[in-house]
């Protein structure tokens, strides 16, 4: 696109001849010497008078409304001309500008006036390059982003832009070669702001989801704020009930006070007589604790003393039965005499508790040791064999041991050879026969 005909090309081709003469210079000059060195140099003085808007050649108003103008400036400034359509696009107004600028008018007048404005400080700083050289270097300076001095900022490149192609020291080359440059730096502005314009869309798209995220949070911290302040509110509500609730105590409170203190005051001793019925309260709810609890001896001794007389009744009984028995024992005693043990000892296994004294008196009365266990009822079985092994003599009540009991009396007396005499019934009257069998061959034991 840059290597077709445009605007620059007639005016390139017409002073290509004198651009020769002053390119080496002007390519020379921003590396061979310091900007400021040039813009020192000393040349001869020539006539200070800067070109207008409408002096410049066509091709060079194009670059200098578009650069140095900004459209919303130049909005504003052809808004308040005639005949400027108000809702013109900004390409309409940029032509009209360029039409009008293309000889001396009020529009071209006003742009003067708001361009020379605009960029007074870089023009006064133009003004000091007295030489086409020396303006040449300031721009290159300018052009590529250099400060004129060091520690200094760097130039606009607009201002710059503005400052030497009006300049009166700016020949058809370096009017040409300043073109050729800002035509270039459009390009690069352009693929600059179209790289920006991409990143500007994201940013657009990253910010409409930020925005939303926002909206989001803002609801929800909406909502969250509305709750605290209804929490608030009841919170509020509450504390004014509670307030309201405690005057009322301290009201009432207040009040008991007052009347308890004119009570006190009408009977000076109430308060001494208060305490005292509260002690005779004590004091009776203690005699009734000490007589329940004297009742319940009471009843506990009559118990002790009817259970006493009903174990005295019983031992009375027993031994009434005991006697009864020995008598009965005496009475169905055979002829013959039991024999005499000789301090035997002899072994009762079984029978009844109420029975054992008389087995006793009748074992002693023979002159034997008695000895006793009831079969596994309450003693433990495991203590019949030391028993066993003590007697000399074994009598087995078979009704009333266990079978345990049984076979280790029966496989005692078998394997040691005592005898054993088997009882069927548990009374005095059976053990009397059989202390009276024992000179009589052994007793066959029932089968168990």
């Amino acid at each position: 696109m840059c290597n077709s005909p445009n605007v620059f090309t007639a005016a390139i081709e017409a002073d290509r001849s004198r651009s020769a003469r002053l390119k080496p210079g002007l390519a020379s000059t921003p590396t061979a010497k310091p900007v400021a060195a040039i813009l020192n140099a000393e040349m001869p003085a020539l006539g200070s008078r800067r070109r207008r808007l409408w002096e410049l050649p066509s091709q060079a108003l194009c670059p200098v409304i578009g650069v140095c103008l900004p459209m919303p400036l130049l909005r504003r400034r052809m808004g308040r001309l005639p005949g400027i359509k108000p809702h013109a696009n900004d390409y309409e107004l940029h032509c009209l500008a360029i039409d009008a600028c293309g000889q001396r008018s009020d529009l071209a007048e006003l742009l003067q006036r708001e361009l020379d404005q605009r960029f007074i400080r870089t023009l006064r700083l133009a003004a000091a390059c007295k030489t086409t050289l020396a303006l040449a270097a300031w721009w290159a300076a300018a052009a590529q982003g250099q400060p004129l001095r060091e520690g200094e900022p760097p130039l606009d490149t607009a201002a710059c832009f503005w400052a030497t192609l009006t300049h009166a020291r700016c020949e058809h080359s370096l009017q040409e070669q300043v073109l050729r440059d800002i035509h270039m730096l459009q390009h690069q502005v352009g693929a600059a702001n179209r790289a920006d314009l991409g990143r500007l869309e994201a940013l657009a798209d990253e910010n409409a989801v930020l925005a939303a995220e926002l909206a989001r949070v803002q609801q929800r911290s909406q909502r969250v704020l509305q709750e605290r302040a209804a929490a608030q509110e009841r919170q509020a509500a509450e504390l004014v009930q509670l307030r309201a609730q405690l005057l009322g105590r301290d009201t009432l409170l207040a009040s008991l006070r007052e009347d308890m203190q004119a009570l006190e005051a009408a009977a000076p001793g109430l308060r001494h007589r208060q305490e005292q019925a509260e002690q005779i309260r004590h004091q009776l709810r203690r005699i009734q604790d000490l007589e329940r609890a004297l009742l319940r001896a009471r009843q506990d001794a009559a118990r002790a003393e009817q259970r006493q007389r009903e174990s005295q009744a019983e031992l009375q009984r027993l031994q009434t039965a005991t006697q009864l028995e020995a008598e009965m024992v005496s009475t169905l005693q055979p002829p013959g005499a039991p024999p005499n043990f000789g301090e035997r000892a002899v072994l009762c296994v079984g029978g009844r508790p109420s029975v054992v004294p008389i087995y006793r008196q009748l074992i002693e009365g023979t002159g034997g040791r008695f000895l006793h266990h009831d079969g596994g009822e309450e003693d433990a079985v495991a203590k019949l064999d030391a028993s066993l092994a003590a007697a000399d003599l074994v009598i087995c009540q078979t009704g009333c041991i266990s079978h345990d009991a049984y076979w280790r009396v029966k496989d005692h007396c078998k394997r040691h050879g005592k005898r054993c005499v088997f009882v069927d019934k548990p009374s005095g009257s059976s053990l009397a026969r059989a202390l009276n069998q024992l000179t009589e061959p052994a007793v066959q034991p029932p089968p168990a």
